[in-house]
């Protein structure tokens, strides 16, 4: 993938690693179109992307809203007639026991984290193929490649992005369309002061894992060097990511660690 007078559809651009990556990207005078249902945030990464030389279209949109979803890309496709890359980072996280989670909490992550991407996927996939091909990313975690204390319902909603998308991979790749699945450890974004609590709060607080994590920054610029690459998987990130390979290699170690597992 060339950066370079394409055009990017990035959602959670007002903030972490949707933000960052919109900025890398804008760098190499492209064309963006970044969405979040911040409005602030989002016109706040727009004036960098403009400094940086780049067009930039700014839409609020909630994931959790599958009939704004439609809207607005109906009406982003119409604006710019063709998208070469659609990258996602727009999520909620969690921070609650399973025995304490309602079942609302589960519906409502899965909607953000899952329902809401894959119907974005859907919405622009014709238009990919109709005009050759495209690349589409979408942001898992460590967690979408094991189990995790704390993190039931966001676990599973980044398992089910792995089948999803290696399922949409193998049936499009004949139509050019490349699927880059983004797997960040722990990195210096707010997503733990907003994930869900047991009562559907704000928990309000960094983990001091994720504090201890890799900068925003740092992690755009190895996921556009994935991108760039076209993996399929793409592992952003520091130390953390050897649980990956304990857990391939070594699953009865992980089992044991699983349990032992500082969850912060």
């Amino acid at each position: 993938m060339n950066f370079d007078n394409n055009t990017f559809w990035i959602t959670g651009a007002a903030s972490g690693m949707g933000r960052s990556v919109a900025i890398e990207i804008s760098k190499s005078r492209a064309r963006l179109i970044i969405s979040d249902r911040d409005a602030a945030g989002l016109n706040a990464t727009a004036s960098i992307i403009k400094n940086n030389g780049s067009e930039v279209i700014t839409e609020v949109l909630d994931m959790s809203d599958s009939n704004a979803i439609k809207e607005t890309s109906a009406k982003v496709l119409d604006l710019v007639g063709r998208i070469d890359g659609l990258y996602q980072f727009a999520g909620i996280s969690q921070r609650s026991l399973v025995i304490d989670t309602p079942i609302e909490n589960d519906h409502r992550i899965m909607e953000i984290n899952y329902f809401g991407v894959i119907a974005l996927a859907k919405a622009v996939l014709p238009s990919m193929i109709a005009q050759g091909g495209g690349q589409l990313a979408v942001t898992s975690s460590l967690v979408g490649k094991f189990g995790f204390p704390l993190r039931s319902a966001y676990s599973a909603s980044k398992h089910a992005l792995h089948g999803y998308f290696e399922s949409l991979l193998a049936e499009n790749s004949k139509n050019n369309i490349r699927v880059s699945i983004l797997i960040p450890g722990r990195i210096q974004t707010n997503i733990s002061k907003f994930a869900l609590d047991k009562e559907g709060k704000e928990y309000g607080k960094m983990d001091e894992g994720q504090a201890n994590g890799i900068s925003a920054e740092k992690a755009a610029r190895q996921i556009c060097r994935g991108l760039r690459k076209e993996k399929n998987e793409v592992l952003v990130g520091g130390k953390e990511l050897m649980m990956l390979y304990i857990r391939r290699f070594f699953p009865s170690v992980y089992y044991k660690l699983a349990v032992k597992l500082k969850p912060t």
